[in-house]
């Protein structure tokens, strides 16, 4: 499709030309999900051309999508593949500035579309909901049906890419209108050139952030946590989620959800470490799956049967005393991984699991393993059980949990704070010698795997409480 009928009502003279892009997708990952459809209206200030297309995506669309955009896996059946297009839209977009609703969606679906054929796109981009927030912020909503209903615009097919482009064009005009043009130049460029952020998100929010340690809190709609990090440079480590939200389907998520954010400055990398692992665990942001609250931890202990024959006994929950109990191995959380764990270290070393009391034979009658080979004999007496379980032990020494050095409570100092640990559950954090005596008199804290990682790290650290100092300077 061209045309170039379009002669707007208020002329304006662009530093550079536009190109209007919407696309249609089959799914919100633009590193996993294709494109179905593309339309790019270039726009110099004076006029307009036009061109859009479906794509074949090379696989099916699911039932959704097609619901919401009307596009059915027959409609692309016979439409070029984005192969077919590229040079094409390469040379539709060179030289203009790239302008979408939300542009680092339409972007990153491009962009990762160009990659996945060995070549690059390189473009200035201009988000249109950063610019309505910009020049309309008597306004909360800036999605593009807010634009439509707003300003009037014609729409006779939403959620197809020309309906939709063609919609990004009238409110470019509407802007044009309502304000003068020094106005809306200064806008662009200050947008233009700027690092893109999420549409959502005040760059003043930014500048405001401390390069130093600290965490951080993304928020969604309705004021919901979506995701909570830490780092030694904060307002760097923020800006690295935007960057690399074109390949990373993650990132993409936080960049198209985030709303607000949140920051604590800490005193150095454990109470970061701790900040971030407390939060996270009492605010269960949808997209930190790796760090939430494990409801259960299991873990193996090895237990003296009888002289030199050391058994697997395996303890969850209450049973765990972490840094009070000796011989443990593992933190897990389920049963049934703990068991997986040990099965493949039992397979690997050839360890007997009649002899682990893991299956049941007659004495002296060789284990399932050993009439395989796959057994080094403990089972038919062809190895002593003092070898055994030495074997055993060194296979499980990577999972070893270190034993608690300390008879009570151990402080670790970090700047003006000090974090107090006792067999390995972290109590607290003192800010002054009130809170410090509170929290070593409690003795008591929540265990979890992250947070024993975290201090097992940094134990080096950790100071006797019975002989360190225990008033803050």
């Amino acid at each position: 499709m061209s045309t170039s009928a379009y002669i707007p009502e208020k002329p304006f003279t662009l530093e550079k030309p536009f190109a209007f892009v919407d696309v249609e997708t089959t799914g919100g990952s633009a590193s996993t999900d294709r494109l179905t459809e593309i339309a790019i209206i270039r726009y110099d200030g004076h006029t307009v051309s036009a061109w859009q297309s479906l794509i074949n995506p090379e696989c099916r669309i699911p039932g959704y999508i097609e619901s919401l955009t009307g596009i059915t896996s027959d409609m692309v059946a016979d439409a070029p593949t984005f192969a077919e297009l590229a040079e094409h839209v390469q040379q539709l977009l060179a030289g203009h500035i790239f302008v979408a609703h939300n542009a680092r969606f339409d972007y990153g679906f491009i962009k990762n579309a160009f990659r996945r054929l060995g070549q690059d796109l390189k473009a200035s981009m201009l988000c249109t909901v950063k610019l309505s927030r910009r020049l309309y912020p008597q306004h909360r909503r800036h999605g593009l049906d807010q634009l439509i209903a707003r300003h009037g615009l014609k729409m006779q097919d939403r959620h197809r890419a020309y309906d939709d482009a063609y919609a990004l064009l009238q409110f470019w005009q509407r802007v044009c209108d309502d304000h003068d043009h020094q106005t809306v130049h200064d806008t662009v460029r200050a947008l233009v050139a700027r690092p893109s952020l999420s549409a959502h998100i005040d760059p003043a929010v930014i500048d405001a952030l401390p390069n130093s340690f600290g965490v951080y809190v993304f928020y969604g709609e309705n004021e919901l946590p979506i995701y909570i990090g830490k780092s030694n440079r904060l307002r760097q480590r923020v800006l690295s989620h935007f960057a690399s939200d074109h390949t990373a389907p993650r990132e993409m998520k936080i960049s198209m959800q985030i709303r607000r954010i949140e920051h604590i400055c800490c005193a150095g990398e454990v109470d970061a470490l701790l900040t971030e692992s407390r939060l996270i665990k009492a605010r269960m942001p949808t997209l930190n799956r790796q760090l939430r609250r494990q409801k259960d931890i299991f873990t193996w202990q090895l237990v003296e049967k009888s002289p030199g024959l050391w058994l697997p006994v395996l303890l969850g929950g209450n049973d765990i005393a972490i840094g009070q109990g000796r011989h443990l191995y593992g933190l897990f959380s389920s049963a049934r991984d703990a068991r997986e764990s040990l099965l493949a270290i039992i397979k690997s070393e050839k360890l007997c699991k009649a002899t682990l009391g893991l299956e049941k034979v007659n004495k002296g009658s060789p284990c399932f393993a050993r009439q395989l080979k796959s057994c080094a004999g403990a089972c038919t007496g062809e190895e002593s059980p003092i070898v055994h379980s030495a074997r055993l032990m060194t296979a499980l020494s990577a999972l070893k949990l270190r034993d608690w050095p300390f008879e009570g409570a151990a402080l670790l100092r970090e700047g003006g704070l000090v974090h107090v640990i006792h067999h390995w559950c972290y109590l607290g954090t003192a800010r002054d010698d009130d809170e410090l005596d509170a929290l070593i008199a409690s003795g008591t804290g929540d265990f979890s795997r992250d947070t024993y990682r975290i201090l097992v790290k940094h134990r080096d650290k950790l100071l006797d409480a019975r002989e360190a100092s225990l008033r803050l300077e």
